[in-house]
Formats: structure tokens, C-alpha cells, sequence
């Protein structure tokens, strides 16, 4: 490490230092007003233990609250003249803020060879959006709404027994007040993020292999919900992905093909609206990036909810 750490330094000094882009110095870990050879430095020597940040948030180019290789490439990458990676959104609806994350258009092998996640086939989302950095929060529903529908109470615990059209209720509103296109994610969507988008290190679970660092499942829970963001979040910074409670797509259920698809959005109508991710009661099973499940839209239950997101 310490030598691929090094040769990377050496051809970079002959660089001239870059400036950051306008109105944006994520990178300048020296805080000189420029992301250059210098602030590669300083974060090659956090990350090799040499010497400790003084603002660890200033070089976390993707968000995941963790400094590291991938960190640094990205790093890299502004220096040689690459894009800064798009910032998260922070948006408030009646006094509560929530953060939206942004995902990158990209390519990705949907489904499991098991029961009704095959085929596993080819999907292309061929558009940029944003994804809520939780799942929607009882207090953001209750600003939104008024009131709080679910089984157990807490403002930073997910709400809960919300059906499909009580979540559609709840984005009109939500869109009314800030001015958004809020919706709920499609299936491919929902398993794009789950996965980690183009960030995916090809993990079981959400984030990880290890499910009890990343989710809250029928094994830890002590059969209840938890306050949202408190375990580990995926490659994207998403938290709660798998675990916690089921979240609501937008699509209708129904089998998979296996032929390749671009941006698809389900069946044009069923019985069944789309839920994924599993839940504080679930087995690990349940809480797989791949696995499905279902229910009428009616339905409500206290392991149920919803996460946010709207195209760019």
C-alpha cells in the first residue's frame, strides 16, 4: 500500500495544482482553496495512519463517512480534471430535514437464481435521480401529514403501517411543499441502490456480508424497530436498506423476464404493489439485496414503510 501510495505521488506532483470547482472544496484537506497534489498527501497519511485530518468530512468524497482507497481515487480524479462528485441534498418539509443522495445512471445484473428472483437478467437505468438517505422518518411523515399512523413511536424510527396509497398521499403533499417530484423508487431502482450502485462491491446484504454491522433483522432486533441510520450504511451512504422495515415500491408484482431491460417500471397493472428489504422481524432471507415480496396496496402493517426518491 505504502508503495502504490507513493509511486501515485510521484506522478501527480508534476501536476499543477487544480482548483477546486466554484463554490465547492471537498478535497481541499489543507484548506488552501485548491484540491492538488498536496491534499492527496495529507489524506494518504490518515489513511497509512501517519498522521491524523483535522476535518475528516473534507476529503470523505463519497460520503460514507469513512476515509479510505476509494476515497483517494476519487481524489485522484478531481486532480486530474475529473467532475466533483455530486453532493447530497438536504431538504426540509414543514421544520424536519431529511437528505437525499445522488445515484448515478448505470448497468447492473438484477434477481437470484432462487424462487421469483430469476431470471436473473440485465437491467440499464438509463437516468441520474436521487434517493432518500433513509427510510421516510415518523417525523417527517408527521410534518407532512399531521399525524402518525404507526405501531411503535419515535420521531427517528421509521413510520410504519403506511399502505402504497397512503405513501402516495404523502409524496403529494410532500411535492406540494417543496416543490419536488418525490415517488416512490422502482423495483430496479430500489435493488440498484441496495446493491450500491456503481459503487457495488457485490454484497449479500445492503453494504455488506455481515448483516448484523448493516441491518437490524429478526436476530438483533429485540422485535421492534430502531431509530434509522444507526447501523452501517451501503457504498452509496444509503442506511436501512436491508433491515428495519419492508419498503414500498412503485411497481406492480410480477415475474421477471430475461431478456436485458432499460429503466423498466413492472407490469402496467396487477393485484400486488412491490415491497423490498426485509424487516426487524424478517430472517436473514428476507433482508437479501434480490429478495421480493408483496402486497395488495391496502396494506398496512407495523414493518412497513417507505423510502423516498425523484429523478434529476
Amino acid at each position: 500500500m505504502r508503495r502504490i501510495c507513493v509511486a501515485v505521488l510521484m506522478l501527480l506532483t508534476a501536476w499543477t495544482a487544480i482548483s477546486a470547482n466554484e463554490g465547492s472544496l471537498r478535497g481541499d484537506a489543507n484548506h488552501d482553496g485548491h484540491v492538488d497534489v498536496f491534499d492527496m498527501n495529507i489524506l494518504i497519511n490518515h489513511i497509512l495512519n501517519v498522521a491524523e485530518m483535522d476535518d475528516l468530512s473534507i476529503c470523505d468524497m463519497n460520503g460514507d463517512s469513512i476515509l479510505d482507497v476509494r476515497d483517494l481515487n476519487m481524489l485522484i480524479n478531481v486532480i486530474l480534471g475529473a467532475n466533483m462528485p455530486d453532493q447530497k441534498e438536504t431538504l426540509t418539509a414543514n421544520g424536519v430535514s431529511f437528505n437525499m443522495l445522488p445515484v448515478g445512471h448505470g448497468t447492473f445484473t438484477l434477481g437470484d437464481p432462487d424462487d421469483d428472483e430469476n431470471p436473473v437478467h440485465e437491467v440499464t437505468l438509463s437516468h441520474d435521480f436521487y434517493m432518500c438517505e433513509t427510510e421516510v422518518t415518523q417525523a417527517l411523515w408527521t410534518a407532512v401529514m399531521g399525524s402518525n399512523p404507526s405501531y411503535f413511536k419515535g420521531d427517528n424510527l421509521p413510520v410504519d403501517k403506511v399502505s402504497w396509497e397512503d405513501c402516495q398521499a404523502f409524496i403529494k403533499k410532500l411535492n406540494s411543499i417543496t416543490g419536488k417530484n418525490f415517488r416512490l423508487p422502482t423495483e430496479a431502482e430500489w435493488e440498484y441502490c441496495a446493491r450500491g450502485g456503481d459503487k457495488s462491491q457485490g454484497s449479500l446484504y445492503s453494504g455488506g456480508n455481515d448483516l448484523d454491522q448493516v441491518a437490524w433483522y429478526s436476530a438483533n432486533s429485540g422485535n421492534k424497530p430502531h431509530p434509522v441510520a444507526t447501523k452501517k450504511p451501503n457504498e452509496l451512504g444509503l442506511y436501512d436498506m436491508c433491515g428495519n422495515v419492508w419498503e414500498w415500491c412503485q411497481d406492480w408484482y410480477g415475474p421477471y423476464s430475461s431478456d436485458s431491460q432499460t429503466d423498466p417500471t413492472g407490469p402496467e397493472s396487477a393485484f400486488y404493489r412491490i415491497r423490498r428489504g426485509g424487516s426487524w422481524c424478517n430472517s436473514a432471507d428476507d433482508c437479501r439485496v434480490s429478495a421480493r415480496d408483496y402486497n395488495i396496496p391496502e396494506f398496512r402493517i407495523s414493518y412497513l414503510g417507505l423510502r423516498l426518491v425523484y429523478t434529476t
